[in-house]
């Protein structure tokens, strides 16, 4: 299989911001000549009709005869200078017919080309544009008049490429965008490099975690002002502690579990023993003989809990839900846990609705899940005490809830956040109750491959309370 090639974080984010930012000076100087040439031919245009007007309010006399000769073209020439225009312009001056009268600077003209194009003389506008032998010229005009009557017309002609040319703009532009360009490169190098150190510690930390090495230490952490990237770090480190609690957590599980399996072999083979010595003999032997039944029997109950548990989390538990009467399956599972307990010191009530709730469960898995959770509640409790089955629906939701409650005397809080872990057994428990811990973990397992799940809703001083959740079921 072909390995894909990676790069870093800073590397990869860096090239495809400067690719951008490229990208966007490109269009953003495309623009900006644009913008500038379309100003500069605004601009001189302006200044050719300026210029324009001035020779035509120059080139007539007091008796209306149109002057020309070198001091009309000195009067020009001073003007050009004035305006500063790129590109000395042909200025003609002709009659009201378009016939060329003088020009300047002085053109050789053809006595049959004496006059300009009709496209010219006869279009309206004073500035136009207009193709002349494959050339782009702006033409702008000026009426030379005297008491109200045009006695002729001044008219400039200039390339559109020479109005529109750039000669200092070109450089300034070019060395802003070139500014922008390493600025901005410096920039996001800066922010990249500043966004990926903290993924780059948390990367570098995972290694550690996953060669066993869950004491983390990260650089410079209350100065990280980005929340997500603070979040990251924080999460990863509550991570870390939660795995290095239950690493402890599982070795001295796995103690407690390997003893838990040897006690009763232990047991069960000095009993034994003991009988075949001969060292008690009649009813002792007797007696001995039913213990060690009863270890076995426990000893079974063990590895069966073991092989469940791993065939479901294999997932080869085979689930047959189907449609159930909620209230009388509570009702009958709860009446036949109950008769068989030895100590009747506890109270059992069971609180149903009056119609009858239909769900989608597994009849068998399920009776596992609420007797598990009665035998619990039942240890918990110390004398005396109050067990409560109480089923009801959240509409809310189209789901059934069952909460078992007891008056036991609760979980530890430090405890409450570990009791669906596998082999884990609180310290009390440990004491009172001998097992794999594996009873809460499998129900929970057994109550979501239903398409459910048992929470621990709350647990204090007064007592603990676990809720299951099930699919509810049209009635119909």
């Amino acid at each position: 299989m072909k390995t894909r090639k990676r790069t870093t974080l800073q590397r990869y984010w860096t090239k495809r911001y400067v690719l951008t930012l490229i990208s966007g000076l490109v269009l953003l100087s495309i623009f900006s000549l644009w913008w500038m040439e379309k100003t500069a031919l605004e601009y001189r245009l302006s200044l050719l009709k300026y210029l324009a007007d001035e020779t035509s309010d120059r080139a007539i006399k007091a008796n209306g005869q149109i002057v020309v000769g070198p001091i009309l073209s000195e009067i020009v020439e001073e003007r050009e200078k004035i305006l500063h225009l790129n590109q000395q312009p042909i200025i003609y001056i002709v009659d009201p017919d378009g016939s060329i009268i003088y020009t300047m600077p002085q053109l050789y003209i053809d006595a049959d080309e004496n006059k300009l194009p009709n496209v010219i003389m006869k279009n309206a506008e004073l500035i136009q544009k207009v193709k002349i032998s494959d050339n782009k010229v702006y033409v702008v005009k000026s009426p030379i008049t005297f008491n109200e009557e045009t006695k002729g017309w001044v008219v400039i002609a200039q390339e559109e490429g020479a109005l529109k040319e750039l000669n200092q703009d070109h450089g300034l532009l070019a060395i802003m965008i070139g500014g922008l360009l390493v600025l901005g490169t410096g920039v996001i190098y800066l922010l990249s490099r500043q966004i990926s150190r903290p993924i780059q510690d948390v990367a570098n930390a995972a290694v550690q975690v996953r060669e066993g090495n869950y004491d983390i230490h990260f650089k410079e952490e209350e100065d990280i002002r980005e929340e997500e990237i603070y979040e990251l770090i924080e999460s990863f480190k509550e991570m870390t502690n939660r795995l290095k609690a239950m690493e402890k957590l599982r070795a001295e599980l796995l103690a407690g579990v390997t003893h838990d399996l040897k006690t009763p072999v232990t047991s069960i083979s000095g009993l034994i023993q003991a009988v075949k010595d001969d060292v008690v003999t009649g009813e002792q032997s007797k007696e001995f003989l039913d213990i060690s039944l009863k270890e076995t029997q426990r000893l079974q109950g063990m590895i069966e809990d073991l092989l469940n548990y791993n065939a479901i989390s294999a997932g080869a538990f085979k689930i047959r839900v189907q449609k159930e009467n909620i209230n009388t399956f509570i009702q009958e599972i709860a009446y036949r846990w109950q008769v068989t307990q030895d100590d009747q010191e506890f109270n059992l009530d069971i609180k149903v609705p009056e119609e009858p709730i239909f769900g989608q469960i597994d009849s068998l898995r399920m009776q596992q899940i609420v007797i598990n959770l009665l035998n619990n509640a039942r240890h918990s409790l110390d004398g005396i005490g109050k067990i409560e089955i109480n089923l009801y629906e959240k509409k809310e939701d189209n789901r059934i809830c069952i909460d078992v409650q007891d008056s036991g005397r609760g979980i530890p809080v430090h405890e409450q956040q570990y009791v669906f872990e596998p082999f884990y057994r609180g310290e009390n428990k440990k004491l009172k109750v001998r097992g794999l811990g594996l009873g809460l973990p499998f129900s929970k397992m057994l109550a979501k491959a239903q398409k459910g799940d048992l929470v621990l809703k709350e647990s204090n001083e007064q007592g603990t309370t676990f809720t299951i959740s099930l699919e509810k079921s049209d009635q119909i």
